[in-house]
């Protein structure tokens, strides 16, 4: 039988306790507000209110400073110390617990029977904060409806489509506490020691980069609206700050290295825009997914689906690949070990260049939900564009499961780690997430269960832990990595059910049909006149005389005359033309053709934008004509060197403009002396090789 829970206020709770936390409350809530309004909030005199002001200045909770208010009159402005933020963390619970001991006294008073809503001390700090609502930055729909309205009169930015994820996520509590993308002094701080200035855990800079444009046009204190890709006001945004960072700083404190083989730092210096600006934000409206919308919840819809199962712990598993037979081990084991309800929470929104699709990830999801237990297992997606920063990002991970009410995180080995960097090694040691996610788990509020790595014991059918194998010198142990995988895919291989199941394996196949049968696109690259052009018209026509997938040109003169006309020379024009290229070459790629390029592309963060926006849908094979700038220049058929030499063409690449010479081609092509006829084939040769093409 269970005990009935003691329904006497807490003697921790004391009534000057509880006055005390509530002034200090709403002093943080409203530092500025007049002292009727506090007063009014507190439920206390202005004589009362003025006794406790100074008491808790005195005591070095507060400082009080003075400000001119609107009507001109003398105001106060009121902060907390870092004694006084203590001071308020301390008396949560003491408070929390007379609250609800007051609820299941009035609650028996009432009904005769004993309430479900445990007193807090029957309960741990886990298990309460996995239950109560916590603060989103929406405004009610009366207000959205007015909000959008104005909002359409004010300057707007368009978000990129990583903003829009750090926006749905600051809207909804995902980023709880921020309230806002950081100004210029919490920025600094969470770069240096992951911390916002009040001292409060947060290992993620959450910034809006803009335009030095864009940027200029705006003044402190003015709001924005901030826009979706289609144009829909999803909130507004009062700007604070506006700064130009220090880049390469924020890539060696967040990401580790300034290293653009790290997909984030290759984002913040190439992609990104060079100014950030800060304030809060004010939500008016959720953006819109019209993909597996019954799977999408934001922090408080799982909290409240928490709160109706009666789940108390709740283990969350973060993924960003296909569930294989390995995982599900891994995540039973884990929902085992903490005795705790399982949460799949997958991410869906920007994840590493090259993964899987989400959807066909979600799909291959679905299809394995029923493998586990309904009623101890769920699922929900979650959009967060990953930034892949290893220890960093096992922490934030953490913080964002906390928010959505889970009491339990699965960190894996070598956490949302990018892979290599320049010099060919790993970006953080395999631990390293581990160690950090431990030594901040306190203030995380999310417990730490270890990832184990999983193998399967052939002898006994079944997948162990790899370090807790004794006898792993007599039995068969093994493994299909992650490389092994994507091979057997792309070659049509068997994939045993050992391994995988085959429902999963099925969607896979959908989307990842033999190599040989998929879309690609080969981007040659080399200096004008070095034989880019004609070596891509004999690879064209070879590849149509064998047939089976349509093949499309896009020659650099080609493409100037009918897609890019209006363009110039200048570095963002060539850049823009580039990317152009790049954007219909993936779709032809995305379309199971062939696509053929041949610009001249002169820089190496442009193809390597390129190569990401193809790579998602098929291969890409760079090839670097590497003919001389003599024999270029010999050649000339243009008069085009001649004309840049004389100072008639400006920004010629060779010439006044550099040329960045691939370091990594899938191919490179001497032409001096060379056959066009034999270029072309070793072209071929190569696609051969890579599965691209069957053999002939």
């Amino acid at each position: 039988m269970r005990k009935s829970p003691d329904t006497t206020p807490a003697k921790a709770a004391k009534p000057e306790d509880d006055q005390l936390f509530l002034l200090l409350r709403q002093l943080e809530k409203a530092p500025e507000a007049s002292q009727r309004t506090i007063a009014e909030a507190v439920g206390v005199s202005l004589g009362r209110l003025n006794a406790q002001l100074r008491a808790a200045t005195d005591a070095g909770l507060i400082t009080v400073t003075d400000r001119q208010g609107p009507d001109r009159r003398q105001r106060f402005a009121y902060a907390l110390t870092d004694q006084g933020h203590a001071m308020m963390q301390g008396l949560i619970q003491p408070f929390l617990s007379r609250k609800f001991a007051e609820y299941a006294a009035l609650h028996a008073e009432l009904t005769g029977s004993v309430g479900d809503l445990m007193p807090l001390k029957y309960r741990s700090t886990l298990m309460q904060s996995n239950l109560a609502p916590i603060p989103e930055l929406y405004v009610s729909y009366d207000s959205a409806q007015k909000l959008k309205v104005e909002a359409a009169e004010l300057t707007s930015h368009d978000l990129t489509p990583r903003q829009i994820c750090d926006l749905e996520l600051l809207m909804n509590g995902g980023f709880n506490p921020l309230k806002g993308f950081l100004g210029e002094e919490d920025y600094n701080s969470v770069v240096e020691n992951m911390r916002l200035a009040d001292g409060t855990l947060w290992p993620m800079p959450i910034t809006l980069d803009v335009s030095e444009e864009f940027a200029a046009s705006i003044e402190d204190g003015q709001d924005i609206a901030l826009r979706d890709q289609e144009g829909v006001i999803l909130g507004t945004m009062t700007v604070t700050d506006k700064w130009v960072p220090n880049k390469s700083r924020e890539a060696e404190k967040v990401f580790g290295a300034d290293d653009d083989a790290h997909p984030a730092v290759n984002y913040l210096h190439n992609v990104a825009g060079k100014v950030y600006l800060g304030g809060p934000v004010t939500g008016i409206q959720q953006p819109v997914h019209y993909d597996f919308r019954g799977r999408r919840d934001t922090p408080n819809e799982l909290r409240a689906y928490f709160r109706k199962l009666g789940w108390r712990k709740v283990v969350a598993f973060q993924t960003r690949n296909p569930l294989h037979r390995a995982h599900q081990e891994l995540t039973f084991r884990a929902a085992k070990e903490a005795q705790a309800n399982l949460l799949i929470h997958p991410v869906v929104g920007m994840t590493k260049p090259g993964d899987v699709d989400h959807f066909t990830r979600v799909r291959c999801y679905e299809a394995v939900l029923d493998k586990y237990p309904q009623s101890t297992t769920t699922m929900s997606l979650l959009n967060l564009a990953m930034r892949m920063a290893g220890p960093r990002e096992a922490v934030w991970h953490g913080l964002i499961r906390a928010n959505h009410g889970c009491t339990h995180f699965i960190v894996g080995r070598d956490h949302a780690g990018p892979g290599k960097n320049s010099a060919g090694e790993d970006f953080y040691g395999p631990y390293d997430a581990q160690e950090l996610y431990r030594a901040h788990q306190s203030e995380i509020g999310c417990e730490m269960v270890d990832f184990k790595h999983m193998v399967y014991v052939q002898e006994r059918a079944q997948y162990e832990p790899a370090d807790e194998i004794a006898d792993k010198d007599d039995v068969t142990i093994l493994n299909i990595s992650g490389t092994e995988l994507r091979r057997r895919l792309q070659e049509g291989l068997e994939i045993p059910e050992w391994f995988s199941f085959p429902e999963v394996v099925k969607e896979l196949r959908k989307t990842k049909p033999p190599r040989s049968q998929q879309g690609f696109t080969v981007f040659f690259t080399g200096f004008s006149g070095s034989g880019k052009s004609t070596i891509a018209n004999a690879l064209m026509v070879k590849l149509m005389e064998m047939g089976g997938r349509p093949v499309t040109l896009l020659d650099g003169d080609i493409v100037r005359k009918n897609l890019s006309s209006e363009l110039g020379f200048s570095k963002e024009h060539r850049d823009l033309n580039i990317r152009r290229i790049g954007y219909v070459a993936s779709e032809i790629t995305k379309n199971g053709g062939i696509a053929i390029c041949a610009p001249i592309a002169p820089y190496a963060t442009t193809r390597r934008a390129v190569r990401e926006d193809v790579e998602q849908f098929g291969a890409f094979v760079e090839v670097h004509v590497a003919t001389s700038l003599e024999e270029c220049e010999r050649r000339d058929r243009k008069g085009l060197y001649k004309l840049a030499r004389e100072g008639k063409i400006k920004e010629f690449t060779g010439i006044s403009d550099p040329y960045d010479v691939p370091q990594n081609p899938e191919l490179s092509v001497e032409t001096e002396n060379v056959e066009v006829d034999n270029c072309a084939h070793q072209v071929i040769l190569k696609l051969e090789s890579m599965g691209l093409i069957a053999a002939q």
